[in-house]
């Protein structure tokens, strides 16, 4: 038996270059003073007591001694990709000047890391200081450069030594003038610094700033962070600092002085740069403005601003007046500057205020895979006109499309395509404020965002071969916060009107034989209003982190009660809107998320979500578009949109309605996620992973003969909970996330043909994988 064996020249040359390479040495042409960086191994710890909670303070520490030697594994301090190809090039190829020599030399060279370059003894003074701002005032980083396998090369052993941290006992505020300390002693409850708690550079700061902000929001305009120090005295208590805040001497006397507002007057500039020439006054609030009128209504422009002349001054209505004319969308930038009256208590107020483009526009395109094994591309165009009709509203125009092709071979059996398509249109006016009759003073009463919105839409659904289904309708909604950490939503208004269109025979065989499935496609009005509220705690940074949202929508009560009051009864079935049923349902909805922070690096979020939707008296089916699904990018990652459920219902991939997606009157889910930092500073971002598990399903609120063991029921409760487990990579650019989430299922509620928990007939069966933007939940 003979072989024939063919090498490749290239193959061979490539392998020629890296046996050269490799008998380049790194340290060849290093300067006799210097040793080449290896890295930096993780740090000794010494003398600390976990008690003391200083993790964060630890990791800190490291970050300053940390430093990416060369040909680092994705930056890491101690992980070295084993070939350095910069370092070859480089002592292989420094001496040319010019030729393929010197490009070589610019395209691959890396330039050595010397220790003198990381300057280990610097770094250690900083990790030292960076122990004892956070309370370890016995703490220190030592140094040791190691160079016990290669004379010119060198590891750096870094060794931190914690001590005890010390805490804070009594606490005094000394010094401040009559006003400033009856302000304090009234807000004695929001300080910063509280007895026992750990000593903190970074607290002292924060407290100061809160001092600095009471003073400023009580009309001390000039009052500095540099007219307040701090006086630490750890003599008199062991492992304890006695602090002293304290006023300084001989502050100047505007510091000490209270203001009071007077005029304000506004530049309004054009898009292109165009600078006032005329001015329109009102009670000391004067607009200038260039053209015929004013880009923007007096009106709309004077509420913005949280003040009249003669109040009296403060930081945080300077704030939330500049933070309300930025939510117009309608400036480039604004800037408030102040100029005190001579020898007076009032301080005048001028604004320069460019005006931005008037059209904003973004292209979002995306490639969509249903378990429906249908595929194709879809497109979202929105266009927004800034500040419309002078309002400082925007007009948005939203126009949709998709479509999508099967990917089997067959469809029902029979060799052919069904092809289908989704296009929509949506026009909405967004009011940056509440627009309601009865708030007719000055601005909202709330100081945080509210929002007035109006939308009319229309979507065409074409499914090929069985019906086309047009949606069209309106809403009106408004949202308000009147505290950071909760928000309303209301929807007084949303009517929309469902109607199907040339369907088939085929679809008409279909709904004879499953007539509860498809009543939820039925032609009808959905009249409902709904009522949202959201508590998120996280804007305060604390450790464990909370975002709660309940929803309840009512559908079709309030059209019912209009038929009561002309004495039909309520719960008559078969009333109609503008010749057509509408639907008739309550609708609620709960999303709970919790947010441990274990460190900077590491975290666990949780998520449990659940929601029932009860149809009754005029449509005892909830319309489709109200109904509950699983699966997807932020749901279960190990299955499609919309592919798990209702209960142990599963059609067969043969079944005459396979094609139409899996929903369900209840829903509950439950996802836990560990997310930990592989790479910090990767490419501009933080490299992330993660680590999850996700359970949920949906059921039917009543029976169906034609969906078996689709219903909610407790007996196999926990077998009809479809479960799966994964991986993901996060790349977090901090404006950005982008997410790749690997899911592996782990049981599905339907049978498969395969006993066990695990019933997943082929692995490969099981598994999904979701590319999205941000965090799933």
């Amino acid at each position: 038996m003979k072989m024939k064996i063919k090498i490749n020249s290239r193959f061979l040359t490539g392998l020629l270059w890296l046996v050269m390479m490799a008998a380049c040495s790194t340290t060849k042409h290093l300067p006799e003073d210097e040793l080449l960086y290896i890295g930096t191994p993780s740090p000794k710890i010494e003398g600390y007591n976990p008690e003391d909670e200083g993790e964060a303070t630890l990791e800190e520490v490291q970050g300053a001694l940390n430093v990416a030697p060369n040909n680092s594994f994705f930056g890491s301090p101690n992980l070295r990709i084993p070939f350095p190809l910069g370092l070859w090039v480089y002592n292989r190829f420094e001496r040319y000047e010019k030729g393929i020599g010197k490009w070589i030399f610019k395209k691959l060279a890396a330039d050595p890391i010397y220790v003198s370059t990381v300057n280990p003894e610097t770094r250690t003074k900083v990790a030292s200081n960076l122990l004892r701002e956070n309370g370890f005032f016995q703490g220190n980083v030592t140094v040791k450069v190691d160079t016990a396998k290669n004379p010119k090369k060198a590891k750096l052993l870094y060794t931190i030594h914690t001590g005890q941290r010390y805490k804070l006992d009594s606490i005094y505020y000394v010094g401040f003038f009559g006003k400033a300390d009856s302000l304090i002693h009234k807000t004695y409850q929001d300080r910063i610094l509280k007895k026992e708690d750990a000593f903190s550079v970074n607290k002292l700061d924060e407290e100061r700033n809160r001092l600095i902000e009471l003073f400023r929001n009580n009309g001390y305009y000039y009052y500095r962070s540099d007219f307040i120090t701090f006086l630490a005295d750890t003599l008199i208590r062991p492992g304890y600092v006695n602090l002293k805040i304290v006023q300084k001497q001989n502050i100047p006397e505007d510091g000490l002085r209270k203001y009071y507002i007077g005029k304000t007057d506004i530049n309004l500039i054009g898009y292109n740069g165009e600078q006032p020439e005329d001015s329109l006054n009102f009670h000391n609030f004067t607009i200038h403005y260039a053209g015929e009128k004013p880009g923007i209504r007096y009106g709309v422009l004077r509420r913005r601003f949280l003040y009249r002349s003669g109040e009296t001054y403060s930081q945080v209505r300077q704030d939330y007046t500049q933070q309300a004319l930025s939510r117009l969308g309608v400036f480039k930038f604004n800037d408030f500057k102040y100029t005190p009256r001579p020898g007076k208590d009032t301080l005048d107020i001028s604004v320069n205020a460019m005006f931005d483009l008037p059209y904003d526009s973004e292209l979002e395109l995306n490639v969509t895979t249903k378990s429906t094994k249908q595929t194709g591309p879809g497109a979202k165009f929105n266009l927004s006109k800034k500040n419309f009709k002078r309002m400082g509203a925007s007009l948005n125009l939203e126009l949709s499309g998709s479509y999508e092709w099967q990917t089997s071979s067959t469809v029902d059996g029979e060799s052919s395509v069904m092809n289908s398509y989704e296009l929509g249109a949506a026009l909405s006016l967004n009011f940056p404020r509440l627009i309601l009759p009865w708030i007719r003073n000055r601005v909202d009463p709330f100081r945080f965002p509210s929002e007035t919105n109006f939308k009319i839409y229309a979507e065409q659904l074409n499914r090929a071969r069985y019906f086309k289904m047009l949606s069209f309708g309106g809403t009106v909604s408004y949202s308000f916060q009147p505290k950071r950490s909760i928000k309303h939503t209301v929807t007084p208004l949303h009517l929309a009107f469902n109607t199907l269109q040339n369907r088939t025979a085929r679809f008409d065989s279909i709904a004879n034989a499953n007539p509860m499935l498809f009543h939820s496609l039925d032609d009808q009005f959905i009249p409902s209003l709904t009522y949202t509220v959201t508590y998120d705690n996280s804007y305060r940074k604390k450790k464990n982190q909370i975002w709660w949202e309940n929803s309840l929508t009512s559908a079709g009560n309030v059209t019912s009660m209009i038929y009561a009051a002309f004495g039909q009864k309520f719960s008559t079935k078969d009333k109609k809107l503008l010749g057509t049923p509408f639907a008739q349902f309550l609708k609620y909805s709960s999303e709970v998320r919790f947010l441990h922070n274990i460190s900077e690096k590491q975290q666990v979020a949780a998520r449990l979500m659940g929601g029932v939707i009860w149809a009754y008296g005029n449509k005892t089916i909830a319309p489709y578009s109200e109904q509950f699904y699983v699966g997807g990018a932020n749901s279960i990652r190990a299955f499609t949109v919309r592919s798990i459920g209702p209960g142990r219902f599963h059609p067969a991939n043969n079944a005459s309605y396979s094609y139409v997606d899996e929903t369900g009157d209840i829903k509950l889910e439950a996802n836990l996620e560990y997310r930990f930092r592989i790479l910090s500073n990767f490419l501009g971002g933080n490299l992330n992973g993660a680590t999850f598990l996700d359970a949920g399903n949906v059921w039917l609120m009543r029976k169906d003969e034609a969906r078996p063991e689709a219903e909610f029921s407790l007996h196999n409760f926990f077998d009809s909970i479809a479960v799966g487990t994964g991986v993901g990579l996060r790349y977090d650019l901090s404006f950005l996330i982008l997410r790749l989430d690997f899911g592996i299922a782990l049981h599905v509620p339907y049978e498969t043909g395969k006993s066990g928990y695990y019933n997943i007939p082929r692995f490969k069966d099981g598994m999904g994988i979701h590319f999205a933007i941000g965090y799933p939940f």
